[in-house]
């Protein structure tokens, strides 16, 4: 080629580049884009379904939503009528014997009673008097009663599990003394104001631990139960109120026993233990102890104690499956085993002693998606296993107070939901409501499209989802997005569930993007050994997973992996900047939000309990900071200053690492916000979009668009 046929060639290309990087996106692009968000899609979904309002008689209300504006609905069980009410609009629902009360207190089943802190020191109100009476003395700061501190979770709210009886409390006394302080400072005209609280730090040799008490609040007397302090530990979280009450405690109706289990700091040992709640003392009963790390359940405690049959159901994965074993409760030995097979328990819902039946939520039976939940019921013996909601799809389901009904609702991710009212045989007693979308659809929405691909070994499923845009080009190949949530205790997707919106997902694609959202190997709600993958490297984030499910998919959708972005919040953020730093070949643009990037700056149990104690595990070779130098596409790293979940100092490490290694990047800092961003959530959609349409898509986008949501009728 002679050097004019050159210098043409060189125009030409000029040119074209010239004209990609003038081109632009519009604010009427933005605001298309903007529709698809959730505040604009709901307005056009009639027949929705809204949690039912249980009442006396196994009667419930419901409200729905139609074209016509919002209808409350009454149902009478032994009439089997839907009818049309006004009576109960803008009531609250039903309760449960951990009900709040004002200012963090904790109501007793009876109702006449409520727990409260005041001065590091535990005080019962009579609710109709409102006089207070002082349970304990020796409360003091960093050594209260019933506080709660999870490190990444403080309130000022009680945490304790009231009897049956409403005579006794089960709670603790937490010593935190001598564990390290978290400091964060607010950004203001003026001095800062300081915030410090305890907030434990994987490796540290104090943490939290608790010395469990049982108080009689009609005497009043503190007995002490008869067992070492536990480390701050549960079953199913990292946090001992995470269901709202006092986790793993089960009382005996009379009041006499409390039972419990006590976790170890590493999650591998779990005890089971009986109290006498008048003399403080504690029965061994059976102990398991795992090589990684033990739960008690997929997003619900499962554990019981029966003391009329003096048995317990235990959920255990010793089988790699999820299942429940009932054990006699006098030799700790096991009975049998109740449910069996390549398929997870996830939340045991119903127990009746009298027939020695329960009812449970499970995942991996229904062949369409793993990840789908039915609605089940077994014997004791684990005999005549029944799904009582055979329906395709992922099932949640609400049971009448006296357990002889349930309500259940359907759906799939591309198939909207249907709601309806059952005995607990499984027999139809009626349709409530079958949700339209025929109005979205005519906006010109559409739904992603579930996927199922191979993961990394290339021999496991995985699932997610895809979102296109609306409108395709058959003669183009669009940069590709790819959302994540590593998990381990979550992941990507979240609900299996129907969602009009699910983030700002499909926004993205309308922008000019494909967006892939996939659930990898190391999540929850599937086998133990699918979970325990990445046990004891953190910072795999499931990457290999992303990375080979974008190949795949690649051959049916019209994607450019040459031009790939990831983008993730918390672990998400934490796993973007792994992908920036760890896989530059592949992820271009990334943008890492209020990501945990050394977990060692992060609260204790979570590292502990997902990674292994410090010295057992190499948190040095997981910490983001030290791979920071590998960056060559373009980073946004952002996070809240007050974010007292995952400290900014997570974020700064990599910020200087950085820095040292002369690599250029974006930072957006919110002064005052904590892990979310609250009124600053449409500014941070926009800079995302802008970002990626920038710097992935190559165009500029509008100039400081401005976010317009709206209020839904």
């Amino acid at each position: 080629m002679n050097k004019y046929l050159l210098s043409v060639a060189a125009c030409a290309i000029a040119v074209s580049t010239n004209a990609q990087q003038n081109a632009s996106l519009t604010a009427k692009d933005y605001e298309n884009a903007e529709t698809f968000l959730s505040y604009n899609t709901a307005k056009y979904i009639d027949h929705t379904f809204s949690q039912p309002n249980w009442l006396e008689g196994d009667k419930f209300w419901y409200t729905t939503r139609t074209a016509d504006g919002e209808q409350t609905f009454l149902v009478d069980p032994l009439k089997k009528t839907k009818t049309l009410t006004t009576e109960y609009k803008g009531n609250g629902g039903g309760t449960q014997n951990f009900r709040r009360g004002g200012r963090g207190e904790v109501v007793s089943p009876d109702g006449k009673k409520s727990i409260l802190i005041k001065d590091y020191n535990l005080y019962v109100k009579d609710i109709a008097s409102g006089k207070l009476t002082q349970l304990t003395t020796d409360g003091i700061k960093d050594y209260g009663y019933a506080t709660d501190n999870a490190g990444w979770k403080h309130s000022d709210g009680a945490i304790l599990r009231w009897s049956p009886d409403s005579k006794k409390i089960a709670t603790f006394q937490q010593d935190q003394r001598n564990t390290k302080d978290m400091y964060l400072v607010s950004t203001n005209v003026g001095s800062p104001k300081l915030s410090a609280w305890k907030y434990p730090l994987p490796g540290d040799k104090e943490i939290a631990t608790i010395r469990r008490v049982v108080i009689d609040v009609e005497k009043p007397k503190v007995v002490s139960l008869n067992v070492p302090l536990d480390p701050h530990r549960a079953t199913l979280s990292d946090d001992i109120s995470s269901s709202g009450t006092f986790d793993d405690i089960d009382w005996k109706a009379d009041g006499t026993e409390v039972a419990f289990v006590s976790t170890s700091r590493d999650h591998k040992n779990e005890k089971f233990r009986i109290a006498n709640s008048e003399t403080g003392a504690v029965r061994e009963v059976f102990e398991e102890t795992v090589k990684t790390q033990f739960e008690s359940g997929q997003g619900a405690i499962n554990w019981r104690y029966l003391p009329s049959s003096n048995e317990i159901l235990w959920y255990s994965e010793r089988d790699n499956w999820g299942h429940l074993y009932l054990y006699d409760a006098t030799t700790g030995k096991v009975k049998n085993q109740i449910t069996k097979g390549n398929w997870v328990v996830t939340r045991l819902l119903k127990v009746d002693e009298k027939t020695r039946t329960l009812y449970f939520m499970a995942n991996g039976q229904d062949k369409t998606n793993p990840y789908f939940g039915h609605f089940y019921k077994i014997g004791f013996d684990g005999k005549k296993l029944v799904d009582l909601t055979p329906e395709v799809g992922n099932h949640t389901v609400s049971i009448s107070p006296s357990g002889n009904y349930f309500v259940n609702t359907y759906s799939q991710p591309d198939v909207p939901s249907v709601s309806n009212f059952r005995g607990m045989d499984g027999k139809l007693i009626m349709e409530l409501e079958k949700m339209d979308i025929s109005r979205l659809v005519a906006t010109g929405w559409k739904a992603p499209t579930p996927v199922s691909v191979k993961a990394a070994d290339g021999k496991t499923d995985i699932y997610g989802l895809v979102f296109t845009p609306t409108k395709m080009d058959a003669s183009k190949k669009y940069p590709v997005i790819d959302y994540i949530y590593p998990g381990p205790q979550g992941g990507s997707v979240g609900s299996w569930s129907f969602a009009a919106s699910r983030g700002d997902n499909q926004c993205l694609a309308e922008l000019g993007f494909i967006v892939v959202v996939m659930e990898g190997t190391s999540n929850p709600d599937r086998s133990k050994i699918f979970h325990d993958m990445s046990y004891g490297n953190m910072a795999e984030n499931t990457l290999p997973d992303q990375i080979t499910a974008i190949k795949q998919l690649s051959t049916k959708y019209p994607m450019d992996t040459t031009k790939v972005g990831i983008w993730g919040h918390s672990g998400g953020g934490f796993a973007t900047a792994t992908a920036m730093f760890r896989y530059p070949d592949f992820f271009k643009v990334g943008i890492s939000e209020s990501g945990n990037h050394e977990n060692r700056n992060y609260e204790d149990d979570w590292g502990e309990r997902y990674n292994g104690l410090v010295e057992n595990a190499d948190y040095e070779a997981q910490a983001n900071q030290n791979y920071a130098k590998n960056l060559k596409g373009k980073l946004m790293l952002v996070h809240g200053m007050m974010d007292d979940n995952v400290p900014p100092y997570n974020t700064l490490l990599v910020v200087e690492a950085l820095e040292k290694a002369n690599k250029s990047f974006d930072l957006v800092i919110f002064p005052n916000s904590a892990h979310g961003y609250g009124a600053y959530s449409p500014y941070m959609m926009r800079r995302r979009w802008d970002y990626f349409v920038q710097n992935l898509l190559g165009v500029q986008p509008p100039y400081d668009y401005q976010m317009k949501p709206t209020t839904l009728r």
